[in-house]
């Protein structure tokens, strides 16, 4: 996939995620991504990744199984609407997940190597899809996206929280 999604096979409050992905070939894109991430987080300790920057926060451990969580759902969703699914796909309450995740009781590497698995299986999917599956439209959390606009997201999202870890997490 080479081409960025047009702003109406997305709803609004995913412009921000939208903007922050490069152009190019999204598999590559998503394949460079995981391994940034995974290399800059991994020589972090077990302590610094159970930091939370303020109370009510979550610390990077559930950031990290936030993103992967979220990219799992995405995911889902590319594969019913690249398939023609006609029924709408539910939402999710992100912070109910983390909540009852319990990612702090995992190891950086578990949560790591984990979100390093649902890009795999991501990019796989990408991978066996046509181009006239990217383009087809669904519709998730009662809005339509193309299933393009999803690995754009998918990507984006990523970005955005790991540019969140770097700015209120690293620098701390």
């Amino acid at each position: 996939m080479e081409n960025m999604p047009a702003a109406y096979e997305y709803a609004d409050y995913y412009a921000s995620y939208v903007k922050l992905v490069p152009e190019g070939n999204m598999a590559d894109i998503l394949e460079r991504q995981m391994k940034e991430t995974v290399r800059k987080l991994s020589s972090l300790d077990e302590n610094r990744s159970e930091y939370r920057y303020a109370p009510g926060k979550w610390s990077i451990k559930e950031v990290i199984g936030h993103i992967t969580d979220t990219e799992r759902i995405m995911s889902y969703r590319l594969l019913c609407i690249a398939r023609g699914e006609t029924i709408s796909l539910p939402g999710y309450d992100e912070n109910k997940y983390v909540e009852e995740a319990h990612f702090d009781s995992q190891t950086l590497k578990e949560l790591l190597d984990h979100f390093a698995c649902v890009r795999q299986s991501t990019i796989h999917l990408l991978k066996s899809l046509s181009d006239d599956a990217l383009l087809r439209k669904g519709t998730a959390n009662n809005t339509e996206v193309s299933a393009r606009a999803l690995l754009t997201i998918i990507a984006g999202h990523e970005l955005h929280h790991r540019n969140i870890i770097q700015e209120r997490y690293l620098q701390a």
